[in-house]
This record gives structure tokens, sequence and C-alpha cells, in this order.
């Protein structure tokens, strides 16, 4: 029986280039496979890009309230899927019922929390039933492993804001740390606000 992979990390952790190099290995094999973004990752248009410059068109650019299914035409060998994280929990528990019900293996791509370190609702759900997880892993500028996502905007860590600000955009930027930097960074700023405030 097919299984419900997800493969999550930290930014720059490189799971877009994974991500591409296995959907080149189904392909350089005779297999067809269905890539899917979901359409709020509006970085690369209707494109997954990887930071190391590969890039390739998505079959589906995913609506929140789109089914899963409606798009197959034809049974694809497997279902990779960037950006796991914006997806809704509906839409993960549809793709594993594809895994079980049509035998298609599902593989997704993602971070599991924000840059305030809460789930997103498609990472949240993948890890609670997900067939077969993975930490793709990084490091933080102290040398440490990346765990956390710290959202730079102009410069400046943030701690506060939407969930979901698409980087590159807007002066936004995102880093990966290790928890103890992501903690310093963040007791910094309140430090700074509890001096501004007296």
């Amino acid at each position: 029986m097919a299984k419900l992979y997800f493969r999550y990390g930290a930014m720059n952790c490189g799971k877009t280039t994974s991500l591409l190099q296995v959907a080149h290995n189904y392909e350089e094999r005779g297999m067809n496979i269905l890539l899917v973004k979901p359409e709020v990752d509006t970085k690369g248009n209707n494109e997954v890009v990887s930071r190391l410059g590969v890039s390739r068109k998505v079959d589906i650019l995913l609506k929140s309230n789109d089914s899963i299914v409606s798009y197959i035409k034809e049974i694809p060998n497997a279902i990779i899927v960037d950006e796991a994280q914006f997806l809704t929990a509906t839409q993960v528990d549809e793709l594993y019922n594809i895994t079980k019900i049509y035998n298609i293996p599902v593989l997704c791509y993602g971070l599991r929390t924000d840059f305030q370190m809460k789930g997103f609702s498609g990472s949240t759900r993948l890890l609670e039933i997900a067939d077969d997880i993975e930490e793709l892993k990084t490091i933080c500028r102290c040398g440490k492993k990346a765990t956390q996502n710290l959202r730079i905007i102009n410069g400046v860590p943030t701690f506060s804001g939407n969930q979901i600000e698409i980087d590159n955009q807007a002066n936004v930027k995102y880093e990966s740390v290790c928890g103890e930097c992501y903690l310093k960074y963040k007791n910094e700023k309140n430090m700074t606000l509890c001096l501004t405030k007296k």
C-alpha cells in the first residue's frame, strides 16, 4: 500500500531541491508525477523554485477550497507537494485517502512551524497522520542544527504579524536558526520593548 510522506525542515534545508530531485528520478524512469503547490505561495508564481536556482512549472496551483482528486485525470505514479504547510487539514486528509484508496504515493515537503513556532494547518495534520516523517536538516549561523524560522523585515527580526508572509516580498526574509539563537533574538526584542516603555 502506498504511503503519505512528510519531509519537513527549517528554511534553507533543501526541501524544494530534494523535491525536484525526486520528481526528476520518477520521470527519468518513465513515470509520471503530479506536482502540486498551494496557490497562497506566490513565490515563483506557477513554479516551484529552489534557492539553488532550479525551478519547474507545477501541474496544480491549489486553492484552499480545492479538492485534489478533482484535478486527477489519469492516475499518476506519484503526487509531489511543495509548501505543504499551506494545505488545509481537509486537503491533507484527502491526500492520505489517495494513498490508501488509489495506491498512489504522496510526498509532501514543507515547514513544521512558522516564525512564531506555531504549527501550520497542513503541517500539523501531516505530523498527525503521515505514514513516514523525515526531518531535513540545516545549520544555524552558530553551527548548531537549525530548527526554527526567524522572520526578518527590513533587516530586523520580528515575532508578530500574519502567519503567512512570503519571503523576498515586501522586505520579508527568513533565516533558519537554532532554538537558542531564536530565543536570544526574541529576548533581545522583548528587552528593547521593555526599555522603550519606561
